[in-house]
């Protein structure tokens, strides 16, 4: 995500009985500071009074925010952020200035008016966060960074529609959906579609279209010349009708009913043409799993790349390792880039189209949108992708979590969680944890 495309509104909050000449130098510097990164909506005019309240309201408004920030830049009473936070549907960030104790006057008091703030804030059910830190302080830029993506994505939230492609299998209550709930605390909508209207269309799929993807694979993907052409044909006219469906039907991600029908009824795999999708930034998950096709999607908002969804397979306390594995649906970009991916076909149905390649080193990010205990809560862990041979066939990658093989194992079976897990590359894992504190969600650590 682009950080010059997310607009912030600026609402510095001040009274003129305290240093208004310290408090404006330093709202300057703050405003100077989230100029250079961000789009800004609101001057580092100081608001003292209802009038200005009033007009920054009415400013900020019209200009389309995905945040709010508010500098305590000297005391002030609660009145006019919650005016501000109740007007305006955005998640809010306070910012208060420490000053220095010299034994003078106190000069702007901002610590004192943002604990006012949370207190009233608080009292009337508002969510918030806050920094407390120097106008120049890295660290506090790196926060408000990580708040600001987190506010992007809460937004494209309420605008998402993911497709669900059949029924989730009978036994695998780790994907069903919650329509309303999703909608209620997320704003995702989920369309149904069925399998039999999507296999004609699939059998039906543009030749020019599946021969332009096939010709891109065969310079990708190591054996795919060697593949059995009718149902490879059929895994490339998936991806194409899959691909013409979310173009269609204005899709964010795909939620996919891939067995046994994909293999019974269309003859092939669906895992090939879950790959390209997520590859080109259309998250798509195996087994209907909606929840997991969320999660896949807040990851690769948050990070700019691709994300894969996955099982946990194996565990190995003595080496502290863990081994994430699915049949071959990982997007090819997060391939080793030391080994050739290679065209396959499913181990148990033996059928292609599958990807196969171990995943490339390096650190990741985990997360899961969880409704094991009834509600929604996010699931957050980090660990580091190992250079490691393939453990299984199919698609593969050896883990280290920061919280060490035994107690993640331990996390996922006490807890009761999903069998799919989601990851994408990079550290991210403060950013998740602004967006569930935005949506309301309990966080639980892996």
């Amino acid at each position: 995500m682009n950080p010059s495309d997310i607009r912030i509104g600026f609402a510095p909050i001040a009274r003129p009985t305290f240093d208004l000449e310290l408090a404006g130098h330093l709202t300057a510097q703050v405003y100077a500071g989230i100029s250079q990164r961000y789009d800004v909506i609101g001057s580092p005019e100081l608001i003292m009074d209802g009038g200005a309240i009033d007009a920054r309201i009415a400013e900020l408004s019209a200009g389309d925010i995905d945040m709010i920030l508010m500098l305590q830049s000297s005391f002030a009473d609660s009145t006019m952020i919650l005016q501000l936070a109740r007007a305006i549907d955005a998640p809010l960030l306070m910012w208060a200035l420490p000053e220095e104790r010299v034994g003078g006057r106190l000069r702007i008091n901002s610590f004192c008016g943002i604990n006012l703030a949370a207190h009233g804030l608080t009292r009337a059910g508002l969510r918030y966060d806050y920094i407390y830190a120097a106008a120049d302080d890295e660290a506090a830029f790196k926060k408000l960074h990580n708040f600001a993506i987190a506010a992007r994505v809460k937004k494209r939230l309420a605008e998402t529609r993911i497709g669900r492609l059949g029924e989730h299998p009978d036994g695998f209550d780790t994907c069903r959906v919650n329509h309303q709930e999703l909608k209620r605390k997320l704003g995702v909508e989920v369309a149904s579609f069925e399998l039999a209207p999507f296999f004609a269309r699939a059998r039906a799929a543009d030749q020019q279209g599946v021969a332009t993807v096939s010709a891109a694979l065969e310079a990708r993907l190591a054996g795919f010349a060697d593949m059995e052409s009718e149902p490879t044909r059929g895994t490339l006219g998936a991806y194409v009708a899959l691909d013409e469906l979310v173009k269609e039907e204005k899709l964010s991600g795909v939620a996919v009913r891939c067995w046994p029908e994909f293999f019974t009824d269309l003859g092939c795999s669906a895992c090939g043409a879950m790959s390209l999708l997520s590859d080109a930034l259309t998250p798509s998950s195996c087994e209907a799993d909606v929840n997991g096709t969320i999660t896949q999607l807040i990851l690769q908002w948050i990070s700019g790349e691709p994300a894969f969804g996955s099982d946990l397979v194996s565990f190995d306390v003595d080496s502290d390792e863990a081994v994430l594995w699915h049949c071959g649906l990982a997007p090819l970009s997060i391939a080793d880039p030391d080994v050739v991916p290679e065209a396959t076909i499913h181990s148990n149905r033996q059928k292609p189209l599958l990807m196969q390649f171990p995943l490339k080193p390096g650190r990741v990010t985990f997360a899961r949108l969880s409704e094991a205990t009834g509600e929604f809560r996010l699931v957050i862990g980090g660990g580091e992708m190992l250079k490691a041979p393939p453990a299984f066939t199919g698609t593969s990658g050896t883990i280290r979590f920061d919280s060490g093989a035994a107690a993640a194992m331990d996390t996922i079976l006490r807890e009761g969680l999903e069998h799919h897990i989601s990851l994408t590359y990079g550290d991210h894992q403060d950013a998740l944890e602004s967006l569930a504190l935005m949506l309301d969600l309990s966080v639980l650590r892996l």
